[in-house]
């Protein structure tokens, strides 16, 4: 038989788009189990370990965590149908492409959003945040909704002076954060920063397959829910409520996805240690801007203060296309490094750096940039693996 055969690429693929990530082996073991009765008692003990552990996740003991089969544009969806109502004022900014596909859901459900434009280089401004709110006397703005970490941009939003300004505003509408590029990788308390709804996705931070999209819902959010007249039936956080209540949920569960995050539950939370996870994010950050600066290229987030620790976004020089440049690292190195979004199409890579990743992974992952940019002609200074080398290792 005549078969046709494409040219094997020896060793591993390195995945370093920032989402999905590298799914650890444990996982893939644990989602490779078989599926059980998502109606008996086992699956009860499996939901509510879910769903305890994702509060651990959140750091919340006060809230409430909906967990639902679907990406994080799900729990976009769920955030806004069970919190607000048609004609409803929200305050969102432009801090990049998400936060621009959030305003586009909310503006498709009849609210009425004022979206403050930005540059795509700086996280939402707490001060303009509290001018707004404290010029809205009739306190006609419903929400504030913002991303925590802008995975087009590698800009980290300040959540806890942004509720500070909303306080110094002393308006009562609800806090509302996309979470899905720092949940599990960037710190992030729901409890203490009183976010009202977070919103989490499954596979960055918390390194499982795409497929899990979560709610963290906080008391005052679970009161304007009850008053909210968008409709909603899938999404809905009151019949999840109840059913939660056992272990279970409204509907069929994505039940071998919830194998593996009862195991990334453990790894995160029982075996490393959430303090450590997040100060091994922020080392391979340190460490990849050390090599972009050395490199001699621009970083697109301009705020020091808000640098991400998941993904570091990278302009290359006038004239080089990033889409070119990410299909020759692909072909020639087999790595996969994030693709320009929106306003940065053409302009920017991204280089994931989040999930279940060590030293030597970032190590790989700058070698495949650096021998990348030389082969694509770029202009940049060659050494810059090298500094990250001394930053990961001045930080041991």
């Amino acid at each position: 038989m005549d078969r046709q055969y494409s040219v094997r690429k020896a060793g591993r693929h390195f995945l370093q788009i920032p989402g999905p990530t590298n799914v650890p082996d444990r996982i893939l073991r644990a989602i490779s189990r078989p599926t059980i009765d998502h109606r008996g008692p086992e699956f009860s003990k499996l939901g509510k370990a879910c769903l305890q552990g994702m509060k651990r996740i959140f750091q919340t003991t006060k809230g409430h965590v909906f967990i639902y089969p679907s990406s994080g544009t799900g729990a976009w969806e769920a955030a806004i149908v069970n919190t607000l109502s048609p004609g409803d004022r929200v305050l969102m900014f432009e801090t990049g492409q998400f936060g621009t596909l959030w305003k586009g859901i909310a503006e498709k459900f009849g609210l009425l959003v004022d979206f403050v434009p930005g540059d795509w280089r700086h996280g939402v401004s707490p001060a303009t945040v509290e001018s707004k709110l404290l010029a809205d006397i009739q306190h006609e703005v419903k929400a504030v909704m913002c991303v925590h970490n802008e995975t087009s941009t590698g800009v980290t939003s300040r959540i806890p002076e942004i509720r500070q300004a909303m306080d110094r505003a002393g308006h009562p509408a609800l806090l509302m954060v996309d979470t899905i590029s720092s949940l599990g990788s960037i710190d992030y308390r729901h409890d203490e920063w009183r976010v009202d709804v977070g919103i989490g996705g499954s596979q960055k931070g918390l390194m499982l397959p795409p497929g899990l999209g979560f709610n963290a819902v906080s008391e005052r959010a679970l009161a304007a829910s009850r008053s909210a007249t968008l409709p909603r039936a899938f999404w809905s956080w009151e019949e999840m409520l109840e059913a939660n209540r056992l272990g279970f949920f409204p509907y069929t569960p994505a039940t071998n996805l919830l194998f593996g995050l009862d195991e990334a539950i453990q790894m995160l939370v029982d075996e490393e240690g959430l303090d450590r996870v997040f100060r091994r994010h922020q080392r391979h950050a340190e460490a990849t801007r050390a090599a972009v600066n050395y490199w001699g290229l621009e970083l697109v987030c301009s705020d020091a203060e808000e640098y991400s620790s998941t993904l570091t976004a990278v302009f290359l020089p006038e004239g080089f296309d990033e889409a070119e440049f990410r299909r020759l690292t692909l072909e020639t190195f087999d790595l996969s490094l994030g693709s320009g979004l929106g306003k940065l199409k053409g302009k920017a890579f991204r280089i994931g750096h989040l999930g279940d990743f060590n030293d030597l992974m970032l190590c790989g992952t700058l070698c495949g940039v650096e021998m990348g940019l030389a082969r694509f002609g770029v202009p940049f200074q060659k050494g810059g693996v090298n500094a990250a080398l001394a930053r990961l290792m001045e930080s041991r």
